[in-house]
Formats: C-alpha cells, structure tokens, sequence
C-alpha cells in the first residue's frame, strides 16, 4: 500500500497522499484553500509555487498521517 509520492509533470507537481482517501477526519481538516488544489480524493496539484501557508498545512497533514499508519502498525 502507497502512503503517498510526489511526482514531477510537463505542467504541475502532484502530491499523492493516501491517508486523505481513507480517513474523513484528515479530509475535513484540508482548508478551503488546498481543497482548490485538490484533484481527486488524495492528490493535490501545484502549477507554481503553493507558498509557505500552503506548504505548512501540508506538512500538518503529513505528520498527522504518518502518526495515524504508525498507531495502526502500518508503518
């Protein structure tokens, strides 16, 4: 099982991040802001540089993953 990548296009970065598709309490926390960039239910897509607010709740929301995979073993 992924727990997310990020992968480098012709016209924007995509940042997979897998805990966002199974867990609606990670997905209810995505500001209205990262929700425009979202494509799917766990991919967000940057066509410049998201600046720093953006890339902060995105680190949120990576930590909280990884602590969610580790408490359920999965990591």
């Amino acid at each position: 099982m992924d727990f997310g990548s990020v992968r480098v296009g012709k016209a924007y970065v995509s940042l997979h991040l897998m805990p966002l598709y199974m867990s609606p309490v990670m997905n209810a926390a995505v500001s209205p802001a990262l929700k425009r960039r979202m494509q799917g239910k766990s991919c967000f897509n940057f066509k410049s540089d998201p600046g720093p607010e953006l890339i902060a709740e995105l680190k949120i929301l990576i930590n909280l993953a990884i602590e969610q995979w580790a408490h359920k073993g999965w990591l």
